[in-house]
């Protein structure tokens, strides 16, 4: 069975035109690039897409049953994602469903609540390069990625950045300013797989940019369930778990 993947975004800028070029970049949102990218690489893979103005954010129970990778873009509109949802995707990331966190979203509720920590971290916005280092070369999420990758213009992100060390750290960037980041990272809770990649700003095409849309891909396959089933890890003595299966009672 082919992949189902949701392409999940915020989607205030593009509704209130702030950038003003964010139309130029993402005619279709920035949800609708990162879904083209998948589709051109993936191209057997179910994509589809939502953002924070549908109904229950479109992440309703039967949404995320049928999701094998969410990606989460968010900016400023963290507080706006209603806490039974974050619960909802928290619950199946544990049981086994991949998890892409892109960009700003390294301040989204569901991000922070996996990893426990504040998320923070050191930016500006000056449009300056970013050079993505391949620290991990043997790693799934790299194969096919030049090293580097070289952003022409991107918000520059710096340490310290505050999350727990990584299972697996695949890519850190370097900016014009000086600034080092650790823009690729791996993470395992539960059963769910969970990528950061911090390339993708609203005001640059980073999404557009090959490179970017190959790591995306990469990471998607990368984060995919192993199997069908979803099962929460068993809690005490109770070996029953929570699951999700096709056909399941």
């Amino acid at each position: 069975m082919s992949l189902r993947i949701l392409v999940w975004n915020e989607g205030v800028h593009e509704s209130t035109g702030d950038p003003a070029n964010i139309a130029d970049y993402y005619p279709e949102g920035i949800h609708g690039a990162v879904a083209a990218g998948l589709r051109e690489l993936l191209p057997e893979a179910q994509v589809s897409t939502a953002t924070l103005a549908d109904p229950v954010h479109g992440l309703t129970e039967e949404v995320l049953d049928r999701t094998d990778v969410l990606l989460w873009w968010g900016h400023v509109a963290h507080e706006e994602v209603d806490d039974a949802v974050v619960e909802r995707v928290h619950e199946r990331v544990l049981a086994g469903m991949g998890l892409i966190v892109l960009h700003s979203g390294h301040f989204a509720k569901i991000f922070k609540r996996l990893l426990g920590t504040t998320c923070s971290l050191r930016w500006r916005n000056e449009g300056e390069r970013e050079l993505v280092w391949t620290v991990a070369p043997d790693h799934p999420i790299a194969a096919g990625v030049p090293n580097p990758v070289v952003v022409p213009r991107q918000e520059t992100y710096g340490e310290f950045f505050d999350v727990p060390a990584p299972d697996e750290l695949v890519f850190i960037s370097s900016f014009t300013g000086g600034e080092v980041f650790r823009s690729g990272l791996t993470y395992h809770r539960g059963r769910g797989r969970i990528f950061y990649f911090s390339p993708g700003d609203q005001e640059y095409p980073v999404y557009l940019q090959a490179e970017i849309r190959r790591v995306l891909a990469n990471a998607v396959e990368w984060a995919a369930p192993r199997g069908r089933e979803r099962r929460m890890p068993a809690v005490s003595n109770d070996a029953r778990g929570w699951f999700l299966a096709e056909g399941a009672e």
